[in-house]
């Protein structure tokens, strides 16, 4: 393996695995190469770099973590006569309002189980690394129409 993947194994590991998921899954995206002796010595060689790449990416991603838990984002929305939200807020509005307060998450890391529909205070989870998750909390407050 060349890289994590979640499911299957680490950074190092060697594996079996079916022919076809290797060959059109693994491979093709450089997450694992096959296990041939020369393979193998460059592998180890990789490894090392791959391994202190990782460490390197999961530090900023800790560092990130420390400047975001305690944010607590406040989005306006306009408000119905009936006090309802119109639309919704989806994980782009929450990436764009992170990034006015300079913090650059990419919005497919942003875990919503639904966009949300309503007034009122949501915890959302930010996944930064593997292992590294982080929560905010986002108001979101109604405006009256004009």
């Amino acid at each position: 393996m060349k890289e994590d993947v979640e499911s299957l194994g680490k950074v190092g590991d060697t594996l079996n695995v079916a022919d076809g998921y290797a060959r059109n899954f693994l491979v093709p995206r450089s997450l694992a190469i096959e296990a041939s002796g020369k393979n193998i010595k460059a592998l180890e060689h990789e490894k090392k770099i791959i391994l202190h790449r990782a460490e390197t990416r999961k530090k900023k991603a800790e560092a990130l973590e420390e400047k975001i838990s305690g944010i607590n984002c406040t989005i306006l929305r306009l408000m119905g006569e009936q006090g309802k939200l119109f639309g919704s807020v989806s994980t782009r509005d929450i990436e764009e309002l992170l990034l006015k307060q300079g913090i650059e998450v990419d919005r497919k890391n942003i875990i919503l189980k639904e966009p949300i529909r309503s007034f009122g205070e949501f915890p959302v989870k930010i996944k930064l690394d593997p292992g590294v998750t982080v929560e905010i909390k986002i108001t979101v407050v109604g405006e009256a129409e004009e």
